[in-house]
């Protein structure tokens, strides 16, 4: 039988202690405001670097007239343009490479295992101008290329400086994009391959449908950083005399000896797509969190 814990009626329930009471009344008080000397000394430090850099290249010798002439120089536009399009294509052969040796990493395969290893470990470990070297003097290893009976050809007539820079900047970018998406793949729950695989589907069609969609905010961060980054990494390609906006700009600087105007036309335009790039890779991260409980 159940006791009745209730208070007896008519009987006036206890009030709770005055706790507040005994402390003044704050209420009334002005807030006092912090004052951020270090916030404050950081912005004035600042100000006057930056005041004295702009001193130093407003009096130093430099044409300004020239960076305003050469800016839009047909043959700058021309390297310009070669310098988005190859790091464009360089990307896409690297996150094509990046997905094959990502999944060859996680194989239960050892052959493809180490093979995969021996690759990221070889491109990873060695620079991308002597990659690029390499691969523009193939001719001196290898006088000709092909099958033969069936094609063939001189390695010196296929190797140009745009097949040079191409296969030199995106094998080398496969090798970093593929830990990238190893990384993407490993952040998703073993649970998702069991399911897949309970459900009937071959490995191939769950990674497709179900883990590469999952890995994808987790991918899509560092792979555009990289991506910002080959843009910058194009310019090594004009060790090979591939026709990007460096090599355009360095061939007009070798004629009138406007070297720091040149280079100053070059990095304004360098500025120009990374500032373009950044926001729209900002918003393929946030298309790509949705549902994930990561937008910031």
């Amino acid at each position: 039988m159940s006791r009745d814990l209730s208070p007896p009626a008519g009987s006036a329930e206890p009030e709770p202690p005055l706790i507040a009471a005994a402390f003044p009344d704050v209420s009334g008080c002005p807030v006092a405001r912090q004052h951020h000397l270090g916030r404050w000394t950081a912005v004035v430090v600042m100000l006057v670097l930056l005041g004295l850099l702009g001193h130093a290249f407003a009096i130093g010798q430099i044409e300004w007239v020239f960076v305003g002439r050469f800016f839009f120089a047909p043959v700058i536009l021309w390297g310009l343009l070669n310098t988005v399009v190859m790091a464009v294509a360089a990307m896409a052969l690297g996150i094509a490479l990046g997905i094959l040796t990502a999944v060859m990493r996680l194989s239960p395969n050892p052959v493809l295992q180490a093979t995969a290893m021996g690759y990221v470990w070889f491109f990873r470990g060695t620079p991308v101008m002597l990659q690029l070297l390499l691969w523009f003097n193939l001719a001196l290893v290898f006088p000709a290329i092909g099958i033969p009976g069936l094609w063939e050809a001189r390695t010196v007539d296929v190797m140009t400086p745009v097949m040079a820079a191409l296969l030199g900047l995106g094998i080398n970018q496969g090798a970093y994009t593929s830990e990238v998406i190893r990384a993407g793949m490993l952040s998703v729950d073993i649970g998702q391959y069991e399911a897949a695989k309970a459900i009937g589907m071959t490995r191939l069609t769950s990674l497709r449908r179900i883990i590469f969609p999952q890995a994808m905010r987790v991918i899509l961060p560092p792979l555009g950083n990289e991506f910002i980054g080959l843009i910058k990494t194009t310019s090594l390609a004009s060790i090979v005399q591939f026709a990007e906006i460096l090599h355009n700009a360095q061939n007009i600087y070798y004629a009138n000896s406007r070297v720091i105007e040149l280079l100053i036309v070059a990095a304004i335009w360098y500025l120009i797509v990374v500032s373009i790039l950044t926001p729209l890779q900002h918003l393929l991260e946030k298309r790509f969190s949705r549902g994930a409980g990561a937008h910031r």
